[in-house]
C-alpha cells in the first residue's frame, strides 16, 4: 500500500473576506475530490483571507499510480484560475502487509 500526500500552500486572489475565502476553499475541496476521488483537508488554521493550506492524500496499491494521480491534481491547479499555486510539498509511504 502506498499513500501519497500533497502539502499545498495557495492564494486565493479573488477573496476579500474570510467568508469568500471560505466558500472559495470549500468550493475547491469539493472538486478535488469528485474529480480526482483525493482526500482533501485545510490543514493549517490561517485567518489570513487570501491564504491557504491544503492538505491532499491518496491511496493505491502502486506508487506510480499515486504519483500521477497526484501529478494530475497538481497539474490542475495550477491551470486553474481560481488560485495561484505557492508552494508544493510531497511525501511518499509505503506498507508492505
Amino acid at each position: 500500500m502506498v499513500v501519497g500526500i500533497l502539502r499545498m500552500d495557495i492564494h486565493i486572489s479573488l477573496a476579500q473576506t474570510l467568508k469568500e475565502k471560505r466558500s472559495v476553499v470549500k468550493s475547491l475541496k469539493d472538486r478535488l475530490h469528485n474529480r480526482f476521488n483525493v482526500g482533501v483537508s485545510e490543514v493549517e488554521p490561517n485567518e489570513t483571507w487570501q491564504r491557504c493550506c491544503l492538505g491532499i492524500a491518496a491511496v493505491a496499491s502502486e506508487r506510480a499510480y499515486v504519483e500521477g494521480l497526484l501529478r494530475e491534481v497538481s497539474e490542475w491547479l495550477h491551470e486553474g484560475r481560481w488560485v495561484n499555486v505557492i508552494r508544493i510539498q510531497e511525501e511518499y509511504l509505503s506498507t508492505t502487509l
